[in-house]
C-alpha cells in the first residue's frame, strides 16, 4: 500500500506541473502560482481548524524559509514549464532532491556512496538534456529558471523535513501562508490581480488541489512503509509531465537528450535511495 501511495503522488505531482505549466502559457505564470497556492491554503485552514490545530514550536521559522523558497522556485518552475520543452525542464527541476544531501552534509549528516554518485549522473544527464537545446539557439532562460527551481525545491524540501519533525500540517499550513502574503504583497505593489477570470479558475483549483494531495499522498506513504521507498517512487513524478507533454504537445527530443533525460531521472532516484 506504500508503494501504491508514493507511486500515485508522483502521477499526481506529474500532472499536476504539466496542467500548470499549461495554463502558465496564456496566464501569468504568477498568477498560476499565486491562485493555487491560495486554493491550497483554504484547504489547509480547513485541515487546521477542524482536526489538526495548530502545534507548538519551532516549526515557525522553517515554514517561513520554506514559504519564501517555494514561491521564488515555483514561480521559476511555472515560468519555465511555459516557455521551455517541458520534457526537458521537469527532469531538471527534480534535481532538487539533491539540495538536502548538500545542505544535510553542512549540518553534520553524511551522505552514502549512493547518493553522491547519483549527484554526479543526474548533474550529467542534465548537460545531456539542455545542451542541444542551447546550441540549437533556443533559449537558455527556461534552463536557468529550471535550475532556479531546483536549487528552490530543494531548499524546501530540507525545511520541510526540520519543520515536520515538530508538526507537517503547521508546517505546510505556515508555508502556504507566507507564499500566499508574498504573492498578495506582489499583487498590491504591481496594482494587478494577474487578470484571472471565471474560466480560469477550474484549472487553478485543480493545481492547488493536486499539488496538496500529492504532498498528503507522499507523506502517508513515508509514515506507512519506508521512507526510502515512497522517496524513490515520488521523485518518479517528472515521468508523468514528460508523458503528458508528448501525448498532448508533440515533444520530442534528440536521442542524446532522452539519454540525458534518463540519466537526471536515475540520478534523483539515486539520491533519493542514498
Amino acid at each position: 500500500m506504500s508503494a501504491l501511495l508514493a507511486l500515485l503522488s508522483s502521477v499526481v505531482w506529474g500532472t499536476s506541473d504539466f496542467v500548470a505549466g499549461l495554463k502558465a502559457r496564456t496566464l501569468a505564470p504568477l498568477a498560476v502560482v499565486g491562485y493555487s497556492q491560495l486554493v491550497g491554503f483554504v484547504t489547509l485552514s480547513l485541515v487546521v481548524l477542524f482536526g489538526h490545530p495548530l502545534a507548538p514550536g519551532p516549526w515557525v521559522g522553517w515554514a517561513l524559509a520554506a514559504g519564501v523558497g517555494g514561491a521564488i522556485a515555483l514561480a521559476a518552475f511555472y515560468s519555465a514549464l511555459a516557455t521551455g520543452t517541458m520534457s526537458v525542464v521537469a527532469p531538471i527541476a527534480s534535481l532538487g532532491a539533491a539540495v538536502p544531501v548538500l545542505l544535510g552534509v553542512v549540518t553534520g549528516e553524511t551522505p552514502s556512496a549512493i547518493a553522491w554518485v547519483g549527484m554526479g549522473v543526474a548533474v550529467l544527464g542534465t548537460v545531456l538534456a539542455s545542451g542541444p537545446e542551447i546550441q540549437a539557439g533556443l533559449s537558455v532562460r527556461p534552463v536557468a529558471l529550471a535550475c532556479v527551481a531546483a536549487v528552490g525545491f530543494g531548499f524546501v524540501l530540507f525545511c520541510m523535513d526540520r519543520g515536520s519533525r515538530v508538526s507537517l500540517v503547521s508546517t505546510l499550513w505556515g508555508m502556504r501562508l507566507t507564499s500566499l502574503a508574498l504573492y498578495a504583497g506582489l499583487a498590491a505593489v504591481r496594482r494587478s490581480t494577474g487578470g484571472v477570470g471565471r474560466r480560469d479558475w477550474p484549472v487553478l483549483l485543480f493545481v492547488g488541489v493536486a499539488d496538496l494531495s500529492a504532498n498528503i499522498l507522499f507523506v502517508s506513504a513515508s509514515t506507512q512503509g519506508m521512507v526510502s521507498i515512497a522517496a524513490v517512487l515520488g521523485s518518479l513524478y517528472p515521468v508523468m509531465t514528460i508523458m503528458l507533454a508528448r501525448a498532448f504537445l508533440g515533444e520530442r527530443l534528440r536521442w542524446v537528450q532522452n539519454v540525458g533525460v534518463g540519466l537526471a531521472l536515475l540520478g534523483v532516484v539515486a539520491i533519493a535511495t542514498g
